[in-house]
């Protein structure tokens, strides 16, 4: 166990192995981070302009070695999570001129590869979601229907679910969508979240007034930096330090039963998986 006493999780960052890559874990772990849930980075930051579902999947088997080689520098171990950027949605009808239709079918391809990963065993969780900018009614719509497939994935390879959305503390929308395809809303996660949400699981940015809002209202809840691992730009979102420290700082507050909610009992009752029990020895 590190000097932080708990399991530390991670739950959404990005690495990628031409940038800062294991490094940036090994600076995690030497923080005091144990675990990680790892997003594979959009498409196109490694370089992949697909054409079907099948073109998405050296992004992520890229994404599953670099796992491999985090859980072997962790105390405890990475997982990946796997999908696609809701934002391809844009580049695929603005840059390539593809239909609406075409583009949302592509998207829905590549989530239909994911789900093979995840019903493998090979992923804890699948990725989708829409834009977080202003887009067309018609993309709006395409996007959300993005989304709906991927709760149908996700709970027929019983898995959870990341989206990532426009700024929002009300998702019981999709939480009804995640209900009609079987897929517990519980199991469903919003990335880059505020200490409050409604309908799904929250996956709070670790900035001090988030994770008070979410100690207060005492709910289920995640922390995440969303580490880009970006050369371009060093440490955004935030760097792979920032979960130890909140972590470190929560509990110097008398927060511990909050400590535990976000890094134990959430990560098992989202993905089922057990970070007290993967702690090496």
């Amino acid at each position: 166990m590190t000097d932080l006493g708990t399991p530390v999780l991670d739950n959404h960052l990005h690495l990628d192995a031409e940038n800062r890559g294991i490094e940036a874990v090994e600076e995690f772990a030497r923080s005091g981070g144990t675990h990680l849930l790892v997003v594979n980075k959009p498409s196109w930051h490694l370089g992949a302009e697909p054409d079907d579902g099948e073109d998405f999947r050296p992004v992520f088997e890229e994404t599953l070695g670099l796992v491999s080689q985090a859980s072997d520098v962790l105390e405890g171990c990475a997982w990946p999570v796997l999908g696609v950027h809701p934002a391809l949605i844009s580049q695929l009808v603005d840059d390539r001129g593809l239909s609406v239709e075409d583009a949302r079918d592509l998207m829905c391809a590549g989530i239909d590869v994911a789900a093979e990963y995840a019903e493998d065993g090979r992923a804890v969780a699948l990725k989708s979601g829409r834009p977080h900018y202003d887009v067309s009614d018609a993309v709006w719509d395409a996007s959300n229907d993005v989304i709906r497939h991927a709760c149908e994935r996700a709970g027929d390879a019983g898995v959870a679910l990341q989206l990532h959305t426009e700024a929002t503390e009300d998702l019981t929308d999709v939480a009804t969508w995640a209900e009609e395809a079987g897929l517990p809303p519980e199991r469903v996660v919003k990335h880059y979240a505020s200490g409050e949400l409604a309908g799904v699981t929250k996956s709070v940015m670790c900035r001090k007034e988030y994770l008070e809002t979410a100690v207060e209202v005492g709910e289920p809840f995640l922390m995440e930096t969303d580490f880009v691992d970006d050369a371009d730009r060093p440490g955004a979102v935030m760097g792979p330090k920032t979960v130890p420290r909140r972590v470190r700082w929560l509990r110097e507050e008398g927060h511990d039963d909050a400590v535990r909610l976000a890094h134990v009992e959430t990560p098992e009752s989202v993905y089922g998986i057990d970070t007290e029990a993967t702690l090496a020895e």
